[in-house]
């Protein structure tokens, strides 16, 4: 005798059928594919959505919506944000937020750079011991200063180098008198207090600190845009190399530098760009931020023997692919040179982030370089299909030949190029 099954069971299986016929149906199908959102330039080509017969768009007066067939099309006016609603039947079963970005165009990068930087006072790397009569001790251990705190000012006059520093303790301690310090921890300032001691070995007034007082290093120029001459490179933080702190930028300068030689990368052993600043030693712009997206500033005069280079299209991360690329960098002088690359994977970013993609070299001149990716070639350009798209960041240590890349529109929005706009859905009359 048969087994029936049981009613729940039957209505299961049911269900479970209704589900996939749904789910596999191309009007669920369609409706999945409709963006929740876009990001689009002005005077750019539109964008094309999939869309099934009997959808409308309703949209707000800085789009121009057309459709045709099974295909919409949706073009920017004006810059801004504004919402596309999506109808059926007339009911609402969806909507796009539809970010609307003036064109943009910049110089694409690729000259290695030098860059130091001043941050406005002396940075604490580190402590000693002094024997003093009190025993062996760190007064500036004992008073709570850390390493990577900032000492901007001592009895409200401002440190400028570790000379002016050192006067200022010898100037103290000779007085008996404790110095007031102003001293920064991150984004905090704060007060404290610190007596200088004398060491007797050399006759001179410690406070048990090691110090220093700028921050320099190397990399790749990502953009310059044309008309403001903001630039944007490295595509990182620079941090102190013995706190791993990032580095406040008091005032900083651009420099030229010239690569004279690379060590190649291996698996576990990230190779590196040697590097030297140029003895001219003039600076050819300011740096003004340094942020985890990269460091940026002015331009103040071209680069010498500069290609003619034409402003090129930016793409936003939505709008990154999968596929072949190239990245403009240095590898001997000054010579900028194109090398292939595959964008292996891009993460379509709705906010700020640093790793957005990932790269890997296949162009076997810079594989027999480089190794692949090295030290010193962070902020290096990539761009696809004649648009700038991003930057090199960081190396895979363990595969050479690959790395991170941040998206080109986070290193915009730090330097001050990519503004967004208000929703103009939500803009009232006075």
């Amino acid at each position: 005798m048969k087994r029936k099954l049981p009613v729940r069971k039957l209505v299961g299986v049911f269900l479970l059928v209704a589900f996939i016929g749904l789910t596999t149906s191309p009007p669920f199908i369609s409706y999945v594919k409709l963006p929740v959102s876009m990001t689009m330039f002005t005077n750019s080509q539109p964008v094309q959505v999939d869309a099934l017969p009997g959808i409308e768009m309703e949209s707000a007066p800085s789009l121009t919506v057309q459709k045709d067939a099974n295909k919409v099309s949706v073009e920017a006016k004006k810059s801004g944000v504004a919402k596309l609603h999506y109808t059926l039947g007339g009911f609402p079963i969806k909507q796009s937020e539809v970010r609307m970005l003036d064109d943009i165009r910049l110089i694409p990068g690729g000259q290695s750079i030098g860059v130091r930087l001043n941050a406005g006072g002396v940075l604490i790397v580190g402590y000693h011991d002094i024997d003093t009569k009190k025993g062996i001790l760190s007064p500036g251990k004992a008073s709570g200063l850390q390493t990577g705190d900032m000492i901007v000012q001592v009895n409200g006059q401002a440190v400028t180098t570790m000379k002016n520093f050192g006067e200022l303790v010898q100037k103290a301690g000779k007085a008996g008198k404790a110095m007031k310090l102003e001293v920064k921890r991150n984004d905090q300032s704060f007060e404290t207090s610190l007596q200088p001691q004398l060491d007797p070995a050399e006759q001179k007034y410690r406070l048990g600190l090691y110090i220093k007082e700028a921050a320099s290093g190397i990399g790749t120029m990502t953009f310059i845009d044309p008309d403001t001459k903001r630039y944007g490179s490295l595509g990182h933080v620079i941090a102190d190399r013995l706190t791993k702190e990032p580095v406040s930028v008091y005032e900083g300068e651009l420099l030229l530098s010239q690569v004279t030689s690379i060590t190649k990368g291996n698996q576990g052993v990230p190779g590196e760009k040697i590097a030297a600043f140029l003895s001219e030693g003039k600076s050819i712009g300011t740096v003004q931020k340094n942020t985890p997206f990269g460091v940026f500033g002015t331009l103040q005069r071209p680069f010498p023997k500069q290609v003619d280079r034409k402003p090129i299209p930016i793409t936003v991360a939505s709008q990154v692919k999968k596929g072949p690329a190239q990245l403009l960098t240095v590898v001997e002088g000054q010579e900028i040179e194109a090398f292939d690359i595959e964008i292996v994977n891009s993460i379509p970013q709705r906010f700020p982030a640093t790793k957005g993609m990932v790269i890997k070299v296949t162009d076997p001149a810079l594989l027999d370089k480089t190794g692949g990716i090295v030290q010193g070639m962070s902020g290096s350009p990539i761009i696809q299909d004649g648009k700038l798209v991003g930057a090199v960041t960081h190396v895979f240590v363990n595969d050479p030949t690959s790395g991170y890349g941040i998206h080109i529109e986070w290193m915009l929005k730090e330097a001050g190029v990519l503004i967004e706009h208000k929703d103009d859905t939500e803009q009232k009359a006075a």
